[in-house]
């Protein structure tokens, strides 16, 4: 049955969230071009660096369940809005850092803020899904992958003008800033569990004998999540080093694995929800572990520029859906106060973004990337077997 056509009510609330989305990417990735520079200026070596920039996935762990507590109270769409300028003005702090420990406490506060805005949006956004009948989630998530590469070409076109860095990220907080604030009239107004449509009937509040399979379901989102985070990060901390010291490839070629990658990623987003629609979000997840599986099988048993540049762009349409359909999941699982479960799947998918990037290396380190690699294979076959657990239709 066709879904009604939306108000004007939601129609704007669909671009106020979809703007949210685009601008929580576009911040940090401004940063990114300027980190050498900032590096430089701070006199900081490398592994300096990396401790400064591990405080932000730290800021997230400990202060992310603080979300669902702001989103009881405030709504969604406030938290999301006024998150979002504090994003801005803690990238600008981090930016204009006169040292390691304000740096590494400006991460530190990016990072927190980072994970409420990121469950904030994506209650706003599942609220204004349901509104509409059918998926749109995936979409949103293809704006974040459209405003983080934006984001990085601003600020690499910034940098290369010669405009000093923390005048360019303190018009980046201002001028952005404003714009969430702005879009925040245009957010849903009320209570996020007014509308809500919890799974089988139940109440959001079930009795505490349904707690325990509350508990058990996010546990096996979780374990997607964080199968999803593995995906992703092997394009981002791997896909160069793979390229360039074992295959031999030169500098430019060793960018492409990431490149395929996320043009990949960012297709499957932006074309998921009609996919979602046809086949339901079981289906497409299960399908998507079987393509990264395969994909990453054939790049590790037939090394090359092509079998790698191939299993990087199926691993990206593989898992294009996959964090969207979790999050849905999440935010519908019975006995749980409004946001409680959006934000402990966020948890453990950070958490698999924090374990990645060692657990690879330590394996790279002792029998070599190819064997570190063969997570991305385990983790596509984890989504193909859980992945029966996510709904069928989207609400």
């Amino acid at each position: 049955m066709t879904a009604p056509a939306p108000t004007r009510e939601l129609r704007r609330a669909r671009i106020a969230v979809a703007t949210c989305f685009a601008l929580n990417a576009v911040f940090y990735a401004n940063l990114v071009p300027r980190l050498p520079e900032l590096r430089d200026d701070l006199g900081l070596t490398n592994a300096a660096l990396g401790a400064a920039l591990a405080a932000a996935p730290l800021g997230a762990l400990l202060m992310g369940p603080a979300a669902a507590v702001l989103i009881n109270r405030l709504g969604s769409g406030p938290v999301a809005s006024l998150g979002l300028t504090g994003l801005g003005v803690g990238v600008a702090v981090a930016a204009g850092a006169p040292n390691w420990a304000v740096l590494a406490a400006a991460l530190f506060l990016v990072g927190a803020l980072d994970t409420v805005v990121d469950v904030a949006q994506n209650a706003h956004g599942l609220r204004v899904q349901r509104g509409y009948g059918r998926s749109i989630l995936n979409a949103l998530h293809g704006l974040w992958s459209l405003g983080a590469v934006a984001g990085g070409l601003l600020g690499s076109l910034v940098a290369g003008l010669g405009v000093p860095r923390e005048l360019h990220l303190a018009v980046s907080a201002v001028v952005f800033g404003a714009v969430a604030l702005l879009v925040r009239a245009w957010m849903l107004p009320g209570r996020d569990d007014a509308d809500a449509v919890p799974a089988d009937g139940a109440t959001p509040h079930a009795p505490r004998r349904g707690r325990r399979t509350a508990v058990l379901t996010l546990a096996v989102l979780g374990v997607l999540a964080a199968a999803g985070a593995f995906v992703e990060d092997s394009a981002a901390s791997w896909s160069a080093i793979w390229l360039r010291d074992d295959l031999g490839a030169g500098v430019v070629a060793a960018g492409l694995g990431f490149v395929v990658f996320q043009v990949a990623m960012t297709a499957g987003r932006l074309t998921g929800d009609r996919v979602v629609d046809r086949f339901g979000q079981r289906r497409v997840a299960r399908v998507g572990g079987a393509v990264i599986a395969a994909g990453f099988a054939l790049m590790l048993a037939a090394p090359s520029l092509p079998t790698t540049l191939v299993g990087y762009a199926l691993a990206g349409v593989g898992v294009a859906t996959l964090v969207p359909a979790v999050y849905a999941a999440a935010d519908q699982v019975p006995g749980l106060p409004t946001g409680v479960g959006l934000t402990a799947v966020n948890l453990l998918l950070r958490l698999g973004f924090l374990v990645s990037p060692p657990l690879i290396g330590l394996v790279a380190d002792a029998v070599g990337l190819r064997v570190g690699l063969g997570f991305v294979v385990l983790a596509g076959v984890l989504v193909l077997v859980l992945g029966r657990s996510l709904r069928t239709r989207v609400t």
